[in-house]
């Protein structure tokens, strides 16, 4: 390590400020402190983050899995779900009776007690569940 204003190598130690060591240059009485260690996550990590979290995980189990804080996670999330742009419809909706949904429900045979709606939203499709009772 090195003065970031004379380049030069001869330094000694001149305390501690924020936690961090402190040093004066002997050639030209500069003081300046170490830089700090990024602990900057990978986007690979920050994609198996994301992973985690669409596949039902929580916070803290991604943050113990990864060995990051579960924080760090929620930051992740939260800014990746402001940059995600979801569909929307401006046309009115159709409204469907519960009678309807219901006679739908039980004409499937292959769905085991559970039905599935897809509602048109223009520009992609959004998948409902229903469940019988």
């Amino acid at each position: 390590m090195e003065c970031p204003k004379c380049k030069s190598g001869h330094r000694v130690r001149a305390g501690i400020v924020g936690g961090r060591q402190r040093y004066k240059c002997k050639d030209c009485r500069y003081h300046y402190t170490v830089v700090r260690k990024s602990d900057v996550k990978t986007p690979q990590t920050r994609r198996l983050a994301l992973e985690l979290y669409l596949e039902g995980h929580g916070f803290r189990r991604i943050g113990r899995i990864l060995k990051i804080s579960y924080g760090t996670v929620y930051v992740w999330v939260k800014e990746w779900r402001s940059q995600m742009s979801f569909p929307r419809s401006e046309s009115p909706t159709e409204t469907v009776g519960l009678e309807k949904l219901r006679a739908y429900i039980e004409s499937k045979k292959d769905t085991g007690h559970h039905g599935l709606l897809l509602i048109d939203l223009g520009k992609g499709v959004s998948l409902l569940s229903a469940d019988t009772i």
